[in-house]
């Protein structure tokens, strides 16, 4: 089911949104997704551009000059060769031979650079769907808050009709009246306050989806996910292989020790090949005969030996080395940290998934004491006080009931998102 484009299209009607919509949605259109894959596309061309010292360079000149032949003897030199008034052009090869090592490591580098980008746009793609599952589940709890608080009101201001009805025809005092409207009023403020919170979260929903269109949403309801298992040592294994953050952190690390093998390689010799050639149509020598020929050429190898740089490529090394050992610690930190997050995320769940028992039993219980205390109070054996007090325990925990419903789903969402199973 395609509707991203229907979403897109009509940011002003109602649009039925399941939740694997709103997550395809998102993981199309949200930026935050979009820039991590340029991100990675960029660090693949890093790999291209480390491997191309492994080709040969090729370039085309053409030169022109004028020039005294006679002169030999300059400003800032002790000799300068013979110029000539000429005109010419040719040819420059270079080819690496050997640079003993360092290409091959900093290739080795960059292509493990390039891997901990695809992993950090992973960790992107199931950052927004953690979002999403939040704001999804979110927008559901505030729509049905606000069912639960127009049902307030239809059931308070029926009751207020009654007392009221019952007042006229002098069978119940003034302050009956009173306090069914003070419900009254309380139940129609909490309805103004699900409302706003309703557009509030179409808000966040809207910016977890990846769009800038304000839009109305009819959102499917989702089942309740299962328990979450009895202890959490296996989700922290799992989330220890599969949190793609963690291997990010892995291949950076990989790529740093790479990189300062590569800096160690830098006192090493270097030697390459270099080929000319070309032609001189033009070339003026005075009356002399012509000794220049037309055409030349040459190749030459040329063997690099560092010898003295005033401490640079030591300095580079030990920069390097201590770069790898940041990340060596880095990814240490990471590892106990995803180790925290799973052991609290499993403990919130846990507590969430127990409170659905606790809180459906509450709305039983306080369904039966409103029906109870409506009885006693249309026989004359309690006062106004006691129903209106009943009304009220229905109320918070129908939305109680409520919030733990959605609560648990989103508080699943974030242990599948830390154990790195959310997809």
């Amino acid at each position: 089911m395609n509707t991203a484009g229907c979403l897109l299209a009509q940011p002003g009607a109602p649009v039925k949104l399941g939740l694997p919509d709103a997550e395809a949605l998102a993981l199309k259109n949200h930026p935050q997704v979009q820039a991590a894959q340029h991100a990675a596309a960029a660090m693949g061309q890093r790999v291209e551009e480390t491997r191309a010292a492994y080709y040969p360079t090729l370039s085309g000149d053409v030169t022109g000059s004028q020039a005294n032949p006679r002169a030999r003897i300059g400003a800032g030199f002790l000799t300068d060769p013979s110029l000539y008034n000429r005109v010419g052009q040719g040819i420059t090869l270079s080819q690496l031979i050997t640079d003993s090592g360092r290409t091959p490591n900093l290739v080795a580098s960059s292509r493990l650079e390039a891997s901990a980008a695809d992993q950090t746009t992973q960790a992107t793609r199931y950052d927004v769907l953690v979002r999403v599952n939040q704001a999804y589940f979110g927008t559901l709890r505030a729509q049905g808050l606000v069912k639960v608080a127009q049902e307030t009101v239809a059931a308070r201001q029926l009751l207020s009709d009654q007392v009221t009805a019952l007042y006229n025809n002098k069978l119940r005092s003034e302050v009956d009246v009173a306090f069914v409207d003070v419900n009254l009023s309380q139940a129609k403020l909490l309805l103004l306050q699900a409302q706003d919170q309703v557009q509030e979260s179409f808000a966040e929903l809207t910016r977890a989806l990846g769009s800038q269109e304000a839009a109305t949403y009819e959102l499917v309801d989702e089942p309740l996910p299962p328990s979450p298992p009895a202890k959490a040592e296996e989700l922290v294994a799992q989330a220890l292989r599969g949190r793609p953050e963690l291997a990010s952190l892995q291949l950076s690390r990989d790529a740093a020790y790479k990189f300062e093998q590569a800096e160690k390689d830098l006192s090493y010799p270097t030697a390459s090949l270099v080929g000319v050639g070309g032609v001189m149509p033009y070339i003026a020598q005075l009356s002399l005969p012509r000794v220049t020929p037309p055409e030349y050429e040459g190749v030459a190898v040329n063997v690099e030996i560092p010898i003295l740089n005033g401490g640079l490529f030591k300095a580079r090394r030990q920069e390097a080395h201590f770069r790898a050992m940041e990340a060596d610690q880095r990814l240490r930190d990471e590892v106990e940290a995803i180790a925290r997050d799973v052991r609290t995320a499993w403990a919130v769940a846990t507590v969430a998934y127990q409170r659905l028992d606790v809180t459906a039993q509450l709305v039983r219980e306080a369904n039966l004491a409103q029906q109870l205390a409506q009885g006693r109070y249309d026989l004359g054996l309690s006062n106004i006080v006691e129903l209106t007090q009943a009304l009220l325990n229905v109320t918070t925990a129908d939305i109680e009931n409520l919030n733990a419903k959605y609560n648990y789903q989103s508080q699943y969402a974030t242990l599948q998102y830390t154990i790195g199973a959310l997809r």
